[in-house]
């Protein structure tokens, strides 16, 4: 979106049917396979009964068999899981799902502008920093010969022997850059906002005690919890994620090998 944008504000019209034509067979190639299983399964299930015969979802207006499966066997569909009986499971996957709830508001409050205007409206400083998400990728690397030309001479100028400094000039401070490069930076917005719509489908629609293994594998919660143990006054929380983290690995290795619900 934000190469497209650049590309049209800068009236390259070629450039832009190239990025949005990248983007649709992006998006091809992801939803192909799981069209061509509904399509497989329709044929083999559907195609040739006759309507008595015919499994109810080969009926419907979108025939969908990997839908249908779950919600007829799995009992997965939204606020479906929203039972008494299943508060046990709510509260199994509480850790993992506060955890992604905290990371996603405390980008959204620090970093207000980036978040809501989904990086638009973010400074040139940060875009310099996220360059692969603004720059096309034409630029991007015009910009990565030009800066290992310049790397190159810098190199030699390095090698002259130079006269001993009286004063080393001081590095400057982490918190000027760690935020452009780190946990708040714009780079990681797309992250962010992959992140809530998976939280939300874990709560809403999946079963929930899935939660933990469902969103493992999103690397926000890891930069949150490594932002949070580096900040001064969050250190409690800090140990209290380091606790819940290697509990889990003793005890879900346990629980999980004995088919208990610890997942």
């Amino acid at each position: 979106m934000h190469q497209a944008c650049d590309s049209i504000l800068r009236k390259k019209a070629f450039l832009t049917m190239k990025i949005l034509t990248g983007g649709a067979l992006h998006c091809i190639f992801i939803f192909t396979p799981f069209l061509a299983f509904q399509v497989y399964g329709y044929n083999n299930i559907c195609v040739g009964h006759s309507p008595d015969n015919m499994r109810p979802w080969c009926k419907a207006k979108v025939p969908l068999l990997y839908n249908y499966i779950q919600s007829h066997y799995w009992g997965v569909g939204f606020l479906r899981y929203f039972q008494f009986k299943q508060l046990p499971n709510f509260l199994l996957a509480s850790p993992i799902l506060s955890l992604a709830l905290c990371s996603i508001v405390n980008y959204a409050k620090s970093e207000p502008e980036k978040f809501f205007s989904l990086g638009f409206c973010a400074s040139t400083k940060d875009k310099n920093y996220a360059a692969v998400l603004f720059i096309p990728q034409a630029s991007l690397r015009a910009n990565i010969i030009i800066d290992k030309a310049s790397s190159k001479i810098q190199d030699k100028i390095n090698l002259r022997p130079k006269k001993p400094r009286m004063k080393e000039e001081s590095p400057a401070p982490l918190s000027e850059s760690s935020d452009k490069i780190g946990y708040l930076s714009v780079f990681v917005l797309p992250f962010i906002l992959h992140l809530g719509f998976l939280a939300a489908t874990a709560f809403f629609v999946m079963h929930v005690q899935v939660a933990t293994r469902f969103l493992s594998s999103s690397p926000p919660l890891y930069w949150f919890a490594a932002h949070i143990m580096k900040s001064l006054g969050n250190r409690r929380w800090g140990y209290l994620i380091w606790a819940y983290s290697a509990s889990y690995i003793l005890l879900g290795s346990l629980l999980f090998s004995n088919f208990y619900p610890f997942t």
